[in-house]
């Protein structure tokens, strides 16, 4: 699917598979659970457990996931994005 972004420029919009594939990239993912919130394809919600935020406080480990998602954030791909980020040992205290 095709956008276009505030300086009329055409973009695809970004796949539920290109964010796992760029969260990857940066960091270890156990869980990457994706949410098209509009359905427009740019208005993300994220649930993302990685032992690397293990030991991390949340806007810590926001910016890891923001900073991982950078280029598709930078471009609009993204332009939106809700976050819920826990540690393993957050994850399994949920019973997930």
């Amino acid at each position: 699917m095709q956008a276009e972004n505030r300086t009329g420029k055409l973009f695809c919009m970004i796949t539920p598979e290109q964010i796992k594939d760029f969260l990857g990239k940066s960091l270890p993912i156990s869980v990457c659970e994706t949410q098209d919130l509009t359905g427009g394809g740019d208005h993300w919600q994220l649930i993302v457990v990685s032992p690397a935020f293990e030991g991390k406080e949340l806007l810590e480990q926001h910016r890891l996931v923001n900073e991982a998602l950078k280029e598709p954030m930078s471009d609009q791909r993204i332009h939106a994005l809700a976050l819920k980020t826990f540690s393993p040992s957050q994850w399994e205290k949920l019973g997930c």
